[in-house]
């Protein structure tokens, strides 16, 4: 009698342990772990997609407490014993540690900061370098045909056009009209740039006043001013070119729609902070540009592909920071005799969207 008492005080003695399984973690009386008491998930935890399960179910959910308390998918033992914790690499850098061999100081640099990339930031004055033109397969066939058809239609054109009643200036932004010889006293209020069309919005590149109504970048009064251009003139004719820009992590990509370039006659230098672009195209047109750049780029990395209907170049970030722009400084001239608009005259709606904008050629000639 005394003995069996002894023994049952003895085994109702005995703590309860705690389960390390996956899944489990209850408390369990070793004298009464069996084959099926312990409910677990032999696999590992999947986070993906905002989806949360374990390997060896197929059971989804996007709860992290629904996803601790699935039900373990095994049966078995329980067990006290702790999972093996996850490697973790020495630390080196503490005061007493000696050993230099078996530890290696690892240096992880950031960003640059804007103040330290304007101080580091080369002179402008670098010699520039001329980028070789990857000139593409599809180019070189339209080249062949220009070669090979009808010469000098371009040129009869222009000999025979004249300055006729009527006739509108050839400047952009400018719809004063030749009415005879007094016209040319008048003053010529134009935009030297061309027409940007990004992300909605619409503006020109010389002046940079946004609008997302087609109408009312038609109707912007012209930044600069000059004598009118009635004919255009025969032979090399310096025009304007549509350009947007675009960018990576590693990379900026400039592209100009200047249809048909002519390798022979085109050059686009650089500097590591500057761009200075002459493209010549369509038989008699060239375009130039000159750019600030507004970070530094890796010249000998950057490369320039001549298209059947654009020039893309491409230029290699040094730093892996974002551009807050493609230009470091935009000039916002006027004419003197144009005072400059308040902010209380908005040129766009900042809640309309782009789904609303609509327009058509007939839209813009029938003004």
């Amino acid at each position: 009698m005394s003995s069996q008492g002894i023994v049952g005080s003895g085994s109702q003695a005995t703590p309860d342990m705690l389960c390390y399984n996956k899944g489990c973690g209850q408390r369990f009386n070793p004298a009464n772990n069996s084959a099926d008491s312990c409910f677990f998930h032999p696999g590992y935890p999947i986070f993906h997609d905002a989806l949360k399960g374990w390997s060896c179910c197929r059971k989804r959910t996007t709860d992290f407490s629904e996803f601790l308390a699935i039900k373990g998918c095994t049966k078995g033992l329980h067990s006290n014993e702790k999972p093996a914790e996850p490697f973790r690499p020495e630390i080196c850098g503490t005061k007493k540690n000696t050993d230099s061999k078996h530890c290696q100081e690892m240096i992880v640099q950031g960003p640059k900061s804007a103040e330290k990339m304007q101080k580091e930031r080369p002179s402008a004055q670098e010699p520039m370098m001329p980028f070789v033109l990857k000139v593409s397969r599809t180019l070189e066939q339209e080249l062949e045909k220009l070669r090979l058809g009808p010469k000098n239609e371009s040129g009869q054109k222009a000999e025979t056009e004249t300055m006729t009643i009527g006739t509108r200036c050839k400047h952009s932004g400018c719809k004063e009209i030749y009415n005879g010889p007094d016209s040319d006293a008048g003053t010529c209020i134009f935009h030297p740039g061309v027409p940007v069309f990004h992300e909605g919005m619409k503006f020109w590149s010389c002046c940079c006043i946004k609008t997302s109504d087609f109408n009312e970048f038609l109707d912007q009064r012209g930044c600069s001013t000059g004598k009118h251009l009635w004919v255009q003139i025969a032979g090399k004719q310096a025009v304007s070119c549509r350009y947007d820009w675009h960018q990576t992590s590693s990379v900026v990509v400039i592209t100009i729609y200047a249809k048909t370039a002519i390798p022979e006659n085109s050059q686009i230098l650089a500097n590591r902070t500057g761009l200075d672009i002459q493209i010549s195209f369509q038989g008699s047109c060239e375009f130039k540009k000159q750019l600030e750049l507004w970070g530094v780029v890796d010249v000998e990395k950057s490369f320039v592909n001549l298209l059947p209907t654009k020039v893309e170049i491409t230029l290699k970030k040094s730093d892996p920071v974002t551009w807050a722009r493609l230009e470091l400084n935009i000039s916002q001239s006027l004419p003197e005799d144009e005072p400059q608009k308040t902010p209380e005259e908005p040129h766009y709606r900042e809640e309309e969207s782009d789904d609303d904008l609509s327009w058509s050629e007939d839209e813009e000639f029938s003004e």
